[in-house]
């Protein structure tokens, strides 16, 4: 990307797919891009203005990113959505994980549909400063596979960008598929007019996926996208004692629930212990974890989110984990990871309204 968009397997002096010469000059001799060269469109992409434009009215823009699907990537997306919003900022969030939309499920939008106006597509809101936008309102039947190639998911990125009016905003967060394919190429490439303030990489602690999530930080490199932070999610399992289900393997094999008498023999001899909450350790982290990687790699650090029942359970029912008390050890833990992604960042002073 460094040199102009030209193909890594391309000829040695490669004119670069914007030349007139493109697919014609003798560099291009025997090059494996040499027929889509001479036959593509040549000059800038006049759909880059019209997205210039349009993110004029978005003060920040923050990308969502994993190496690898399963780490709670979109949950994160959606949490910090809310909370954003609930600090009176004008936030957006746009879903371009084409093939598996889950952001309307999270924001509990499900069944919404897209509206036009003589301004643009609208987004779907939650609250009066916190809309939506993604391809599952779109489908007619939420069970539709959406099978396409690059080119048709790249065509609906560019036009996610350059059709919906958000309006002025504070912040547009944008949840990304995992992996670093077309999606990500197309994003920051639409965007790179725009000033991405950067990316917040997700991923869990064992070493399975840090290994993908070092391809991402890497990937963040190579296209200019600063990396805002790493955050460790599904940190170890925190449930309160008395959520807990006690089972008991007997002689033949079978499980046994004896979780009543467990409880009723802390009530008589230690009810003290009631009100703590049970730690387990889910995913290998004797590898150092996130913490270790972003030390390795040199970027920022920025927490770790427990495996939490009661976060799962929002993210199921499109609410906020911030909205009641029940979702202690998450929300907390995001609360501070938003403190400092903010801080660090100079985001909340650099927004007018910002608490």
């Amino acid at each position: 990307m460094e040199k102009g968009d030209i193909p890594e397997d391309a000829n040695e002096h490669c004119p670069g797919p914007q030349s007139e010469s493109a697919g014609k000059s003798d560099a291009c001799e025997g090059c494996p891009n040499q027929q889509i060269c001479a036959t593509a469109p040549k000059g800038p992409d006049p759909d880059l203005v019209a997205i210039a434009e349009r993110m004029a009215t978005v003060k920040h823009k923050i990308l969502v990113l994993s190496g690898k699907g399963g780490v709670g990537k979109s949950t994160f997306s959606a949490q910090l959505a809310f909370a954003l919003a609930a600090m009176d900022f004008q936030v957006g969030l746009l879903d371009i994980d084409i093939c598996g939309p889950s952001i309307p499920k999270m924001l509990g939008l499900e069944g919404q549909e897209i509206h036009q106006s003589n301004l643009g597509w609208s987004p779907v809101y939650v609250e009066s400063n916190l809309g939506v936008m993604s391809i599952g309102f779109m489908l007619p039947n939420p069970d539709d596979a959406v099978i396409w190639r690059g080119p048709r998911k790249n065509g609906l990125i560019k036009q996610f960008l350059k059709d919906v009016y958000w309006g002025e905003l504070d912040f547009l967060i944008v949840d990304a598929p995992p992996g670093t394919s077309d999606e990500h190429i197309s994003i920051v490439q639409c965007l790179d007019a725009s000033a991405v303030d950067g990316a917040i990489i997700v991923t869990t602690p064992q070493q399975v996926s840090l290994i993908d999530v070092r391809k991402e930080v890497s990937f963040c490199k190579k296209v200019g996208v600063k990396v805002l932070g790493v955050v460790e999610n599904m940190s170890g399992l925190y449930q309160p004692l008395t959520d807990l289900k006690f089972m008991k393997l007997t002689d033949s094999g079978e499980q046994k629930d004896v979780t009543e008498w467990v409880l009723e023999n802390i009530r008589e001899k230690l009810p003290e212990i009631l009100s703590l909450i049970a730690c387990s350790e889910v995913f290998d982290s004797s590898g150092g974890g996130a913490m270790k990687m972003c030390d390795e790699m040199g970027v920022p650090f920025l927490g770790k989110v427990p495996l939490d029942p009661l976060l799962c359970k929002a993210a199921e029912e499109g609410r906020s984990c911030f909205a009641d008390k029940s979702c202690v050890s998450s929300a907390s833990a995001l609360k501070n990871i938003i403190e400092k992604l903010m801080e660090t960042n100079g985001l909340s002073m650099s927004v007018s309204n910002g608490v």
